[in-house]
Protein backbone atom coordinates (compact mmCIF):
# COMPACT_ATOMS: atom_id res chain seq x y z
CA UNK A 1 0.00 0.00 0.00
CA UNK A 2 1.29 3.46 -0.90
CA UNK A 3 2.22 5.78 1.96
CA UNK A 4 -0.09 8.52 0.58
CA UNK A 5 -2.99 6.06 0.61
CA UNK A 6 -2.31 5.04 4.19
CA UNK A 7 -2.28 8.70 5.20
CA UNK A 8 -5.51 9.36 3.34
CA UNK A 9 -7.22 6.42 4.96
CA UNK A 10 -5.89 7.46 8.34
CA UNK A 11 -7.26 10.96 7.92
CA UNK A 12 -10.59 9.56 6.71
CA UNK A 13 -10.89 7.21 9.66
CA UNK A 14 -10.09 10.00 12.11
CA UNK A 15 -12.62 12.29 10.48
CA UNK A 16 -15.32 9.64 10.58
CA UNK A 17 -14.60 8.92 14.23
CA UNK A 18 -14.81 12.59 15.15
CA UNK A 19 -17.98 13.05 13.12
CA UNK A 20 -19.52 10.08 14.92
CA UNK A 21 -18.72 11.54 18.33
CA UNK A 22 -20.16 14.92 17.35
CA UNK A 23 -23.24 13.32 15.86
CA UNK A 24 -23.90 11.26 18.98
CA UNK A 25 -23.48 14.35 21.14
CA UNK A 26 -25.87 16.32 18.96
CA UNK A 27 -28.35 13.44 18.93
CA UNK A 28 -28.44 13.52 22.70
CA UNK A 29 -29.55 17.13 22.38
CA UNK A 30 -32.09 16.24 19.69
CA UNK A 31 -30.42 18.45 17.06
CA UNK A 32 -28.30 16.25 14.81
CA UNK A 33 -28.50 16.75 11.06
CA UNK A 34 -28.01 13.23 9.71
CA UNK A 35 -30.50 10.42 9.89
CA UNK A 36 -33.31 12.58 11.35
CA UNK A 37 -36.57 12.12 9.47
CA UNK A 38 -37.78 15.63 10.29
CA UNK A 39 -41.41 16.46 9.63
CA UNK A 40 -43.67 17.61 6.79
CA UNK A 41 -44.88 20.45 9.00
CA UNK A 42 -47.77 22.77 8.32
CA UNK A 43 -46.49 24.18 5.03
CA UNK A 44 -46.44 27.60 6.71
CA UNK A 45 -44.00 29.57 8.83
CA UNK A 46 -40.26 30.18 8.37
CA UNK A 47 -37.77 28.05 6.47
CA UNK A 48 -34.01 28.53 6.18
CA UNK A 49 -32.25 28.51 2.82
CA UNK A 50 -28.47 28.25 2.37
CA UNK A 51 -27.16 29.75 -0.86
CA UNK A 52 -24.08 27.74 -1.87
CA UNK A 53 -22.57 30.68 -3.78
CA UNK A 54 -23.37 33.53 -1.43
CA UNK A 55 -22.16 36.90 -2.64
CA UNK A 56 -22.14 36.54 -6.45
CA UNK A 57 -25.70 35.15 -6.47
CA UNK A 58 -27.17 36.99 -3.46
CA UNK A 59 -29.01 39.68 -5.43
CA UNK A 60 -30.88 37.28 -7.72
CA UNK A 61 -31.77 34.93 -4.85
CA UNK A 62 -33.22 37.86 -2.89
CA UNK A 63 -35.38 38.69 -5.91
CA UNK A 64 -36.64 35.11 -6.16
CA UNK A 65 -37.30 34.95 -2.42
CA UNK A 66 -39.26 38.22 -2.60
CA UNK A 67 -41.36 36.78 -5.46
CA UNK A 68 -41.92 33.56 -3.53
CA UNK A 69 -43.01 35.31 -0.35
CA UNK A 70 -45.43 37.47 -2.36
CA UNK A 71 -47.01 34.32 -3.80
CA UNK A 72 -46.88 32.43 -0.47
CA UNK A 73 -47.72 35.01 2.18
CA UNK A 74 -47.74 32.46 5.00
CA UNK A 75 -44.11 31.38 4.38
CA UNK A 76 -40.97 33.38 5.18
CA UNK A 77 -37.54 32.43 3.88
CA UNK A 78 -34.45 33.10 5.97
CA UNK A 79 -31.63 33.59 3.47
CA UNK A 80 -28.10 32.57 4.50
CA UNK A 81 -25.27 33.26 2.00
CA UNK A 82 -22.44 30.72 2.19
CA UNK A 83 -19.23 31.43 0.23
CA UNK A 84 -18.68 28.78 -2.41
CA UNK A 85 -15.27 27.93 -0.94
CA UNK A 86 -16.81 27.12 2.46
CA UNK A 87 -20.04 25.38 1.58
CA UNK A 88 -18.90 21.76 1.73
CA UNK A 89 -17.26 22.16 5.14
CA UNK A 90 -20.32 24.09 6.41
CA UNK A 91 -22.59 21.19 5.47
CA UNK A 92 -20.27 18.61 7.02
CA UNK A 93 -20.06 20.61 10.25
CA UNK A 94 -23.83 21.05 10.42
CA UNK A 95 -24.46 17.37 9.71
CA UNK A 96 -22.16 16.40 12.57
CA UNK A 97 -23.22 19.06 15.05
CA UNK A 98 -26.71 20.19 14.03
CA UNK A 99 -28.02 23.34 12.41
CA UNK A 100 -28.76 22.22 8.86
CA UNK A 101 -31.09 24.40 6.76
CA UNK A 102 -34.43 23.28 5.37
CA UNK A 103 -33.23 23.88 1.81
CA UNK A 104 -29.72 24.30 0.49
CA UNK A 105 -27.88 24.74 -2.76
CA UNK A 106 -26.01 21.49 -3.43
CA UNK A 107 -23.55 21.03 -6.28
CA UNK A 108 -23.01 17.62 -7.85
CA UNK A 109 -19.32 17.71 -6.91
CA UNK A 110 -20.10 17.20 -3.22
CA UNK A 111 -23.60 15.74 -3.41
CA UNK A 112 -22.53 12.15 -2.79
CA UNK A 113 -20.78 13.06 0.46
CA UNK A 114 -23.96 14.60 1.87
CA UNK A 115 -26.06 11.68 0.62
CA UNK A 116 -23.64 9.20 2.23
CA UNK A 117 -24.23 10.93 5.58
CA UNK A 118 -27.99 10.41 5.18
CA UNK A 119 -28.72 14.12 5.39
CA UNK A 120 -30.81 14.66 2.25
CA UNK A 121 -34.39 13.70 1.52
CA UNK A 122 -34.99 11.73 -1.71
CA UNK A 123 -36.88 13.97 -4.13
CA UNK A 124 -37.72 11.68 -7.06
CA UNK A 125 -41.28 10.98 -5.92
CA UNK A 126 -41.89 14.63 -5.05
CA UNK A 127 -40.81 15.69 -8.54
CA UNK A 128 -43.18 13.17 -10.15
CA UNK A 129 -46.09 14.59 -8.15
CA UNK A 130 -45.23 18.22 -8.90
CA UNK A 131 -45.37 20.72 -11.74
CA UNK A 132 -41.67 19.99 -12.35
CA UNK A 133 -42.44 16.51 -13.70
CA UNK A 134 -41.23 16.36 -17.31
CA UNK A 135 -39.87 19.92 -17.10
CA UNK A 136 -36.24 19.22 -16.20
CA UNK A 137 -33.45 18.77 -18.75
CA UNK A 138 -32.77 15.04 -18.83
CA UNK A 139 -28.98 15.32 -19.00
CA UNK A 140 -29.01 17.40 -15.81
CA UNK A 141 -31.36 14.95 -14.13
CA UNK A 142 -28.94 12.18 -15.06
CA UNK A 143 -26.06 14.30 -13.75
CA UNK A 144 -27.49 14.67 -10.24
CA UNK A 145 -28.77 11.09 -10.23
CA UNK A 146 -25.30 9.74 -11.06
CA UNK A 147 -23.56 12.10 -8.66
CA UNK A 148 -25.78 10.97 -5.79
CA UNK A 149 -24.40 7.45 -6.13
CA UNK A 150 -27.67 5.74 -5.11
CA UNK A 151 -28.91 4.23 -8.35
CA UNK A 152 -31.99 5.87 -9.86
CA UNK A 153 -32.91 7.97 -6.82
CA UNK A 154 -32.45 11.75 -6.91
CA UNK A 155 -31.29 13.76 -3.91
CA UNK A 156 -31.42 17.24 -5.42
CA UNK A 157 -33.50 19.11 -7.96
CA UNK A 158 -31.21 20.32 -10.77
CA UNK A 159 -31.31 24.06 -11.37
CA UNK A 160 -28.42 24.81 -13.72
CA UNK A 161 -25.36 23.56 -15.51
CA UNK A 162 -22.23 25.41 -16.36
CA UNK A 163 -19.93 24.78 -19.26
CA UNK A 164 -16.23 25.07 -19.85
CA UNK A 165 -15.64 28.18 -21.94
CA UNK A 166 -12.59 29.58 -23.69
CA UNK A 167 -12.82 33.34 -23.33
CA UNK A 168 -10.69 35.31 -25.76
CA UNK A 169 -9.97 38.97 -26.42
CA UNK A 170 -11.41 39.70 -29.85
CA UNK A 171 -9.62 43.07 -29.99
CA UNK A 172 -6.21 41.48 -29.40
CA UNK A 173 -6.93 38.65 -31.85
CA UNK A 174 -8.01 41.10 -34.54
CA UNK A 175 -4.91 43.26 -34.04
CA UNK A 176 -2.72 40.17 -34.41
CA UNK A 177 -4.59 38.91 -37.48
CA UNK A 178 -5.80 35.79 -35.70
CA UNK A 179 -9.07 33.92 -36.13
CA UNK A 180 -11.08 32.51 -33.23
CA UNK A 181 -9.23 29.71 -31.34
CA UNK A 182 -11.74 27.04 -32.26
CA UNK A 183 -9.15 24.22 -32.49
CA UNK A 184 -6.36 23.26 -30.12
CA UNK A 185 -3.79 23.98 -32.83
CA UNK A 186 -5.21 27.50 -33.22
CA UNK A 187 -5.20 27.87 -29.43
CA UNK A 188 -1.47 27.13 -29.14
CA UNK A 189 -0.64 29.35 -32.13
CA UNK A 190 -2.55 32.25 -30.59
CA UNK A 191 -0.98 31.71 -27.16
CA UNK A 192 2.48 32.13 -28.67
CA UNK A 193 1.68 34.96 -31.08
CA UNK A 194 -0.06 37.12 -28.46
CA UNK A 195 2.81 36.90 -25.97
CA UNK A 196 5.22 39.78 -25.50
CA UNK A 197 6.54 39.42 -21.96
CA UNK A 198 8.48 42.70 -22.14
CA UNK A 199 5.15 44.49 -22.58
CA UNK A 200 3.42 42.31 -19.96
CA UNK A 201 1.27 40.78 -22.71
CA UNK A 202 0.58 37.05 -22.62
CA UNK A 203 -1.38 34.66 -24.77
CA UNK A 204 -3.01 32.69 -21.96
CA UNK A 205 -3.51 32.53 -18.22
CA UNK A 206 -3.16 29.03 -16.76
CA UNK A 207 -4.77 28.00 -13.48
CA UNK A 208 -2.15 26.93 -10.96
CA UNK A 209 -3.96 27.53 -7.66
CA UNK A 210 -7.26 26.14 -6.35
CA UNK A 211 -9.23 24.35 -9.08
CA UNK A 212 -6.14 23.66 -11.20
CA UNK A 213 -6.60 19.89 -11.50
CA UNK A 214 -10.11 20.13 -12.95
CA UNK A 215 -8.94 22.62 -15.58
CA UNK A 216 -5.94 20.46 -16.43
CA UNK A 217 -8.22 17.42 -16.90
CA UNK A 218 -10.40 19.42 -19.28
CA UNK A 219 -7.39 20.47 -21.36
CA UNK A 220 -5.99 16.92 -21.37
CA UNK A 221 -9.11 15.11 -22.53
CA UNK A 222 -9.93 17.88 -25.00
CA UNK A 223 -6.62 17.34 -26.76
CA UNK A 224 -6.31 13.57 -26.44
CA UNK A 225 -9.82 12.86 -27.71
CA UNK A 226 -10.35 10.15 -25.07
CA UNK A 227 -14.06 10.13 -24.22
CA UNK A 228 -14.32 7.85 -21.18
CA UNK A 229 -12.94 8.33 -17.68
CA UNK A 230 -12.83 4.60 -16.95
CA UNK A 231 -11.49 1.73 -19.01
CA UNK A 232 -13.01 -1.12 -17.04
CA UNK A 233 -12.04 -0.44 -13.43
CA UNK A 234 -9.00 1.66 -14.31
CA UNK A 235 -9.00 5.38 -15.03
CA UNK A 236 -7.78 6.77 -18.33
CA UNK A 237 -6.14 9.87 -16.80
CA UNK A 238 -2.68 8.31 -17.16
CA UNK A 239 -3.22 7.14 -20.74
CA UNK A 240 -0.14 8.05 -22.84
CA UNK A 241 -2.28 10.38 -24.97
CA UNK A 242 -3.32 12.30 -21.86
CA UNK A 243 0.26 12.43 -20.62
CA UNK A 244 1.36 13.93 -23.94
CA UNK A 245 -1.51 16.43 -23.84
CA UNK A 246 -0.63 17.55 -20.32
CA UNK A 247 3.04 17.94 -21.26
CA UNK A 248 2.06 20.33 -24.04
CA UNK A 249 -0.38 22.22 -21.84
CA UNK A 250 1.94 22.81 -18.87
CA UNK A 251 4.62 23.82 -21.35
CA UNK A 252 2.72 27.10 -21.69
CA UNK A 253 3.60 28.15 -18.13
CA UNK A 254 5.95 31.15 -18.02
CA UNK A 255 6.42 30.82 -21.78
CA UNK A 256 3.06 32.29 -22.81
CA UNK A 257 1.53 32.87 -19.34
CA UNK A 258 2.31 35.14 -16.37
CA UNK A 259 4.62 33.59 -13.77
CA UNK A 260 2.12 34.48 -11.02
CA UNK A 261 -0.33 31.97 -12.49
CA UNK A 262 1.19 29.22 -10.36
CA UNK A 263 -0.84 30.52 -7.39
CA UNK A 264 -3.96 31.76 -9.18
CA UNK A 265 -7.42 30.48 -8.34
CA UNK A 266 -10.36 31.42 -10.56
CA UNK A 267 -11.01 34.79 -8.89
CA UNK A 268 -7.42 35.98 -9.33
CA UNK A 269 -7.27 34.57 -12.83
CA UNK A 270 -10.48 36.28 -13.92
CA UNK A 271 -9.45 39.61 -12.36
CA UNK A 272 -6.07 39.39 -14.06
CA UNK A 273 -7.64 38.70 -17.45
CA UNK A 274 -10.23 41.45 -17.09
CA UNK A 275 -7.68 44.11 -16.19
CA UNK A 276 -4.72 43.15 -18.38
CA UNK A 277 -3.65 42.23 -21.90
CA UNK A 278 -3.94 38.46 -21.82
CA UNK A 279 -5.35 36.78 -24.91
CA UNK A 280 -7.23 33.78 -23.52
CA UNK A 281 -8.77 32.47 -20.32
CA UNK A 282 -10.30 29.06 -19.61
CA UNK A 283 -13.15 29.37 -17.13
CA UNK A 284 -16.89 28.82 -17.37
CA UNK A 285 -20.00 30.81 -18.22
CA UNK A 286 -20.21 32.14 -14.68
CA UNK A 287 -17.63 34.87 -15.30
CA UNK A 288 -19.48 36.40 -18.27
CA UNK A 289 -20.87 39.38 -16.36
CA UNK A 290 -17.43 40.12 -14.88
CA UNK A 291 -16.00 40.36 -18.38
CA UNK A 292 -18.84 42.57 -19.60
CA UNK A 293 -18.31 45.01 -16.73
CA UNK A 294 -14.55 45.13 -17.20
CA UNK A 295 -14.22 45.03 -20.97
CA UNK A 296 -17.57 45.77 -22.56
CA UNK A 297 -19.22 43.34 -24.94
CA UNK A 298 -17.12 44.33 -27.97
CA UNK A 299 -13.67 43.30 -26.73
CA UNK A 300 -14.18 39.63 -25.91
CA UNK A 301 -16.05 36.50 -26.88
CA UNK A 302 -16.58 33.07 -25.38
CA UNK A 303 -16.66 29.75 -27.19
CA UNK A 304 -16.90 26.12 -26.08
CA UNK A 305 -13.60 24.32 -25.67
CA UNK A 306 -11.52 23.93 -28.84
CA UNK A 307 -11.99 20.86 -31.01
CA UNK A 308 -9.35 18.17 -31.13
CA UNK A 309 -8.61 15.13 -33.30
CA UNK A 310 -11.03 14.72 -36.19
CA UNK A 311 -12.84 17.94 -35.32
CA UNK A 312 -14.43 16.39 -32.24
CA UNK A 313 -14.92 18.49 -29.12
CA UNK A 314 -14.31 16.61 -25.86
CA UNK A 315 -14.99 18.14 -22.45
CA UNK A 316 -15.04 16.85 -18.91
CA UNK A 317 -18.40 17.14 -17.18
CA UNK A 318 -19.21 20.23 -15.16
CA UNK A 319 -21.04 19.67 -11.86
CA UNK A 320 -24.78 20.29 -12.09
CA UNK A 321 -26.03 22.67 -9.43
CA UNK A 322 -29.25 21.96 -7.59
CA UNK A 323 -31.42 22.42 -4.53
CA UNK A 324 -31.55 19.81 -1.77
CA UNK A 325 -34.31 19.19 0.76
CA UNK A 326 -32.72 18.31 4.08
CA UNK A 327 -34.10 15.31 5.92
CA UNK A 328 -33.95 17.01 9.33
CA UNK A 329 -36.28 19.83 8.22
CA UNK A 330 -39.30 20.30 10.45
CA UNK A 331 -41.26 21.95 7.65
CA UNK A 332 -40.61 19.95 4.49
CA UNK A 333 -43.90 20.96 2.93
CA UNK A 334 -42.98 24.67 2.95
CA UNK A 335 -39.39 23.89 1.95
CA UNK A 336 -40.59 21.86 -1.03
CA UNK A 337 -42.86 24.72 -2.14
CA UNK A 338 -39.78 26.94 -2.23
CA UNK A 339 -37.80 24.40 -4.27
CA UNK A 340 -40.67 24.03 -6.74
CA UNK A 341 -40.91 27.80 -7.08
CA UNK A 342 -37.16 28.29 -7.53
CA UNK A 343 -36.99 25.57 -10.20
CA UNK A 344 -40.08 26.82 -12.05
CA UNK A 345 -39.89 28.44 -15.48
CA UNK A 346 -39.80 32.11 -14.45
CA UNK A 347 -37.51 31.78 -11.41
CA UNK A 348 -35.12 29.33 -13.04
CA UNK A 349 -34.82 31.58 -16.08
CA UNK A 350 -34.22 34.65 -13.91
CA UNK A 351 -31.50 32.91 -11.88
CA UNK A 352 -29.66 31.47 -14.86
CA UNK A 353 -29.77 34.69 -16.84
CA UNK A 354 -28.16 36.48 -13.90
CA UNK A 355 -25.57 33.72 -13.49
CA UNK A 356 -24.93 33.22 -17.20
CA UNK A 357 -25.61 29.50 -16.80
CA UNK A 358 -27.76 26.97 -18.66
CA UNK A 359 -31.25 26.47 -17.14
CA UNK A 360 -32.45 23.08 -15.93
CA UNK A 361 -36.10 23.94 -16.57
CA UNK A 362 -36.89 23.02 -20.16
CA UNK A 363 -39.21 26.01 -20.64
CA UNK A 364 -36.58 28.40 -19.25
CA UNK A 365 -34.03 26.90 -21.65
CA UNK A 366 -36.15 28.18 -24.56
CA UNK A 367 -36.27 31.80 -23.38
CA UNK A 368 -35.03 34.59 -25.63
CA UNK A 369 -32.06 35.61 -23.47
CA UNK A 370 -30.35 32.27 -24.24
CA UNK A 371 -30.01 33.31 -27.89
CA UNK A 372 -29.12 36.90 -27.00
CA UNK A 373 -26.11 35.75 -24.95
CA UNK A 374 -23.75 34.31 -27.57
CA UNK A 375 -21.52 32.33 -25.15
CA UNK A 376 -24.54 30.74 -23.45
CA UNK A 377 -26.18 29.96 -26.79
CA UNK A 378 -23.04 28.26 -28.09
CA UNK A 379 -22.60 26.34 -24.84
CA UNK A 380 -26.21 25.17 -24.78
CA UNK A 381 -25.98 24.11 -28.42
CA UNK A 382 -22.72 22.23 -27.90
CA UNK A 383 -24.31 20.20 -25.11
CA UNK A 384 -27.45 19.29 -27.04
CA UNK A 385 -26.53 18.97 -30.73
CA UNK A 386 -24.24 15.96 -30.41
CA UNK A 387 -21.07 17.88 -31.33
CA UNK A 388 -19.52 17.47 -27.88
CA UNK A 389 -18.39 14.28 -26.17
CA UNK A 390 -18.63 14.54 -22.38
CA UNK A 391 -16.21 12.68 -20.13
CA UNK A 392 -18.29 12.00 -17.03
CA UNK A 393 -16.17 12.64 -13.96
CA UNK A 394 -16.84 10.35 -10.95
CA UNK A 395 -18.29 12.92 -8.55
CA UNK A 396 -19.94 10.01 -6.75
CA UNK A 397 -16.60 8.92 -5.27
CA UNK A 398 -16.42 10.06 -1.62
CA UNK A 399 -12.71 10.78 -2.11
CA UNK A 400 -13.13 12.69 -5.40
CA UNK A 401 -12.77 16.19 -3.97
CA UNK A 402 -9.98 15.20 -1.60
CA UNK A 403 -7.98 13.57 -4.37
CA UNK A 404 -8.47 16.24 -7.04
CA UNK A 405 -8.17 19.27 -4.78
CA UNK A 406 -6.07 19.30 -1.60
CA UNK A 407 -4.53 15.94 -2.43
CA UNK A 408 -3.08 16.88 -5.81
CA UNK A 409 -3.27 20.62 -6.48
CA UNK A 410 0.12 21.10 -4.76
CA UNK A 411 1.45 18.28 -6.96
CA UNK A 412 0.26 20.11 -10.07
CA UNK A 413 2.10 23.21 -8.92
CA UNK A 414 5.26 21.11 -8.71
CA UNK A 415 4.74 20.14 -12.35
CA UNK A 416 4.42 23.80 -13.38
CA UNK A 417 7.57 24.65 -11.44
CA UNK A 418 9.53 21.79 -13.04
CA UNK A 419 9.88 19.87 -9.76
CA UNK A 420 7.83 16.96 -11.06
CA UNK A 421 6.75 15.61 -14.43
CA UNK A 422 3.29 15.34 -16.00
CA UNK A 423 3.68 11.54 -16.11
CA UNK A 424 4.58 11.29 -12.41
CA UNK A 425 1.65 13.56 -11.54
CA UNK A 426 -0.84 11.54 -13.60
CA UNK A 427 0.49 8.20 -12.35
CA UNK A 428 -0.08 9.33 -8.76
CA UNK A 429 -3.52 10.70 -9.56
CA UNK A 430 -4.52 7.52 -11.40
CA UNK A 431 -3.38 5.26 -8.57
CA UNK A 432 -5.46 7.13 -6.02
CA UNK A 433 -8.52 7.23 -8.28
CA UNK A 434 -8.29 3.52 -9.07
CA UNK A 435 -8.15 2.70 -5.38
CA UNK A 436 -11.07 5.02 -4.58
CA UNK A 437 -13.13 3.38 -7.33
CA UNK A 438 -12.34 -0.11 -6.01
CA UNK A 439 -13.30 0.91 -2.46
CA UNK A 440 -16.54 2.51 -3.66
CA UNK A 441 -17.52 -0.60 -5.63
CA UNK A 442 -16.77 -2.82 -2.63
CA UNK A 443 -18.92 -0.67 -0.35
CA UNK A 444 -21.81 -0.61 -2.84
CA UNK A 445 -21.99 -4.30 -3.63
Amino acid sequence: MRTSTRHRRGRTAAAVAMATVLALTAAACGDDGSGSTGDEGSGKGEITFWDNNGGPRTAVWKEIIKDFEAANKDIKVKYVPIPITDVQSKYDTAIAGGGLPDVGGVGAAYLSGIVAQDALEPVGARIKDSALNGKLVESMVEGVRTAGGRGDEMYSVPTSANNGTLWYRTDLFKAAGLGAPTTWDAFYTAAEKLTDADKNAFGYTIRGGAGSVAQALDAMYGQSGITTFWNGDKTTVDDPKNVAALEKYVGLYKKTTPEADVNNDFAKMVAQWDSGTIGMLSHNLGSYQDHVKALGEEKFAGIPNPTGPGGVRVQVSNPVDGLGLFKASKNKAAAWKFIEFAASHESNSKWNEAAGAIPANTDAAKDAWISESEPTKLAARSLTDGSTKIVQLPYYLPDWNGITKAGNEPEFQKVLLGKSTPKAFLDKLAGELNEAQAEWKQQNK
